[in-house]
């Protein structure tokens, strides 16, 4: 099998890297890199394509797919500029040991 050869993924990996590509690329970020970036949050998530044998299947780690959703509503949601709050603390002095 060819290096880059995708014939050893499931059609729901295929599914969700073409969708996550095409957000990439919504986003402005280039066909190529896109396509680099959506297979490995796949790779990440599901540990690669297809493996045979009895008892293989892993639960999937979805933890890139939630990053990925908070970074953009965080970008959409932005407050403008003057609205922030100080970093201030509230609260007494630190402990000292």
């Amino acid at each position: 099998m060819p290096r880059g050869d995708k014939g050893a993924y499931t059609d729901k990996q295929k599914r969700k890297a073409e969708h996550i590509e095409e957000s990439y690329e919504e986003r402005g970020v280039s066909s190529k890199e896109a396509a680099k970036r959506a297979w490995a949050t796949v790779n990440k998530e599901s540990g690669g394509g297809k493996k045979s044998g009895s008892g293989r299947g892993k639960k999937e780690n979805r933890s890139a797919s939630k990053k990925g959703g908070k970074k953009g509503g965080k970008k959409a949601g932005k407050k403008k500029a003057g609205t922030k709050k100080s970093g201030k603390k509230k609260g007494g002095r630190k402990k000292s040991s």
